[in-house]
């Protein structure tokens, strides 16, 4: 059909050669435009060259090379990976509509092209990193893609959700290093103005979780940690016992509403009754109330006041 946008895979070698090309013109002109700095270095680098190369080479979970085409010319190209063997995340690493195609609606034909593409290779739902940058974010939210946090690194992501509803559970977490927990903790962070964390802050967070001085209880849709909570004991003099802190209490915006929040408030809970905590208090700020009242804490202790060194 005359138009219309299709996809091939840069399979023969020529072809992916001419994939690195454009990949290396695109960081140049539209991420790194004017700069010949470390980053933009990195991108151009055979070290990142080779990363990639591998995972495109890999038997499952692999990145296609992909070009969009119309009328038997290329007109731009997406890096994505899609995750089968978890659940179906496709994440787009690339994305890019040749400059002197852009305008009409080329963008959203190619970004809906690609979308139709992966649900035919096994995703179920799509995640991005936009960068910060405002037309990128423009631009996907047109798309149906929707604010979702941050990653490991504190970039912040959009997601389009999955429609597919898959059982939530609520679990502890085992390993400190987790790379979902570092996710959750930088989107949390957003949430409330605050910078990501820094390699030596997430360093200390997960000495504290083996050193057994936090819990952090984490909520997964399948493999996907989709929210969290912690719970910190402490020495309450009034009980003469061990009581509880909660909080770190994040869920990411696009599985909200779907009874995660109760889910892991009554974990959390019923980890502090097994621990024979003698309380678990939670500092909120007056329009977050009715919410923890709801979720059971439903005790008030009074205001509460801290001096910052």
């Amino acid at each position: 059909m005359e138009n219309q946008i299709t996809i091939r895979e840069a399979v023969m070698e020529n072809d992916v050669a001419a994939f690195w090309e454009q990949l290396h013109a695109y960081h140049r002109r539209d991420i790194f435009p004017g700069s010949d700095g470390e980053e933009l270095g990195y991108f151009l680098s055979p070290e990142y060259h080779d990363h990639m190369m591998k995972i495109h080479s890999r038997p499952q979970d692999r990145c296609f090379f992909l070009f969009f085409q119309r009328d038997g010319q290329d007109i731009g190209f997406a890096m994505p990976v899609i995750f089968t063997s978890e659940d179906g995340r496709c994440f787009i690493m690339e994305y890019c509509v040749y400059p002197e195609f852009r305008g009409n609606g080329t963008g959203r034909e190619c970004a809906g092209a690609l979308l139709n593409w992966a649900k035919e290779n096994g995703a179920l739902y799509a995640e991005l990193h936009y960068g910060g940058d405002e037309r990128r974010r423009r631009f996907w939210k047109a798309v149906g893609f929707v604010e979702n946090g941050a990653d490991e690194r504190g970039r912040p992501l959009m997601i389009l959700p999955p429609a597919e509803d898959i059982p939530v559970t609520v679990e502890i977490l085992a390993d400190p290093d987790d790379r979902q927990l570092r996710k959750l903790e930088n989107g949390f962070l957003k949430e409330i103005g605050e910078q990501p964390a820094t390699e030596e802050k997430q360093e200390q967070l997960a000495q504290a979780i083996r050193d057994g001085k936090i819990a952090f209880f984490v909520a997964k849709r399948g493999c996907r940690a989709v929210g969290m909570c912690s719970a910190a004991k402490c020495f309450s003099t009034f009980a003469c016992t061990d009581a509880g802190v909660f909080d770190d209490f994040y869920i990411e915006p696009a599985f909200r509403r779907k009874g995660i929040a109760r889910m892991l408030a009554q974990a959390a809970q019923k980890w502090s009754e097994e621990n024979a905590l003698a309380s678990l208090t939670v500092t909120c700020a007056p329009c977050d109330e009715g919410m923890y009242q709801a979720l059971g804490f439903d005790t008030n202790l009074g205001k509460t006041f801290a001096y910052l060194s």
